[in-house]
């Protein structure tokens, strides 16, 4: 008799990763986000060696992540009126230069903290014109009734690396420094930019349309896309709100590992890992249910019980508990993510899907970069408890918002295949 774990991995998942193409796509995916893990666990311990300040790690997390509000909208329509397998490949590579620069410079102990917020500003801005141009792909990948199973498998595997990479840095940057663990996502990236060459992708589907206008007047269509959407446009305020508030605990870890809990960079691993190891069996919960009906509960809900706890997370003293506390922040963090994008990528446009996945991505990466700031700046007066609590606060009342305009978000986002505002 199969376990139930096996049942929700031969289900939808199954049928997502059935094709050739989606296997080379998500098969390299896993490897270029083993390595941005290994990178970023690099980095944010790098950032906290050379500084010692909790204002300059949440700097240099604003660094990477920042630059999603200025490129990503503009990405996004780039995304719809270019061949985004070619986008795609060329932020990759880009980013594989940006982390070879970081692990050279400081291998030969040539880095400094401005130089390393420099750099991180350059991966930050290839990243948001990859981020849209490669989840513009995926519909191109699968069936379109496999569309909500292919985007969990994305975010699944994306918590897959969460785990595999820190359990991976931890232990390289202990015995030999940050450098090799930098040099991995060089590995990743570089793999993931050249396998997109094997992909077999309908030339109607390597670009939205073709230009109708400006740059910046396709960007602002998309915006009023969204804005008059009467579904997309309160799900995303609801999430980039949440996230703002929610996201910059993780994105400023090492404070928090030292300074709360007392320890190094083997437990910032350890952290991350229960992160992501609470995201990915939410994530196949949400995946098994082959579904689109009351996808908009769980992601308004899991909001709740992610500033729920959140709370706990900063409340304690004790790191066991704390690290249950990830995995819960983890688990409903996945269910509300994967459950906005099967949302937006089964109600957007074909024409709009790359406008529509680049705001997403500023849900993703900016927001969480004004959290990582804001966390970091206030820890520095305030310590780091009063400023997380406040926080979940902030996101229980945007989440009481939220309930209120549930019923007329699912029936906008589930009542049909698309629609239009």
């Amino acid at each position: 008799m199969p376990s139930p774990f096996a049942r929700i991995v031969a289900g939808p998942l199954s049928r997502a990763l059935a094709s050739r193409n989606a296997r080379i796509f998500f098969g390299a995916s896993l490897g270029a986000w083993t390595g941005l893990w290994m990178h970023r666990i690099g980095v944010a311990w790098l950032a906290w060696e050379l500084s010692h300040s909790a204002a300059w790690v949440g700097l240099i997390a604003f660094a990477d992540l920042a630059p999603a509000v200025l490129a990503s909208p503009f990405a996004g329509a780039i995304a719809d009126r270019v061949d985004r397998v070619r986008l795609t490949m060329i932020s990759q590579g880009v980013v594989a230069v940006e982390a070879l620069a970081v692990a050279t410079l400081t291998g030969t102990g040539h880095i400094s903290i401005g130089l390393l917020f420099a750099l991180e500003m350059v991966s930050g801005t290839a990243a948001s014109f990859s981020q849209p141009a490669r989840q513009t792909l995926i519909p191109a990948l699968v069936a379109r009734e496999d569309l909500p199973a292919a985007v969990a498998a994305n975010s699944l595997l994306f918590n897959v690396a969460r785990f595999i990479g820190p359990g991976l840095a931890g232990p390289v940057i202990a015995i030999w420094g940050v450098a090799p663990a930098i040099l991995c996502n060089v590995l990743g990236h570089s793999f993931a930019s050249l396998s997109l060459r094997w992909l077999r992708v309908d030339a109607a589907q390597r670009r939205g349309h073709p230009a109708t206008g400006s740059l910046l007047a396709e960007t602002l269509e998309g915006f009023r896309y969204v804005a008059r959407h009467p579904g997309l446009g309160p799900i995303i305020a609801f999430s980039a709100g949440t996230s703002v508030l929610l996201r910059g605990v993780q994105e400023i870890l090492p404070p928090f590992v030292e300074r709360l809990f007392g320890r190094g960079a083997e437990s910032l691993a350890a952290l991350t890992a229960c992160f992501a190891v609470g995201a990915l069996f939410s994530g196949l919960a949400v995946a098994s249910r082959g579904r689109l009906a009351g996808t908009t509960r769980i992601a308004v809900l899991a909001v709740l019980a992610q500033a729920i706890a959140t709370a706990g997370f900063v409340a304690t003293s004790s790191f066991f508990v704390a690290m249950a506390c990830a995995a819960l922040i983890g688990a409903a963090a996945s269910a509300h993510g994967i459950s906005v994008q099967v949302l937006a990528q089964t109600a957007a446009s074909p024409a709009m899907r790359g406008r529509i996945m680049s705001l997403w991505a500023l849900v993703t990466r900016a927001c969480p970069a004004m959290g990582a700031i804001a966390l970091g700046t206030a820890g520095e007066v305030f310590g780091l408890r009063i400023p997380t609590l406040a926080a979940a606060a902030g996101a229980a009342a945007i989440f009481a918002w939220g309930l209120t305009r549930m019923g007329v978000i699912a029936q906008q986002l589930e009542g049909s295949k698309e629609e239009k505002p």
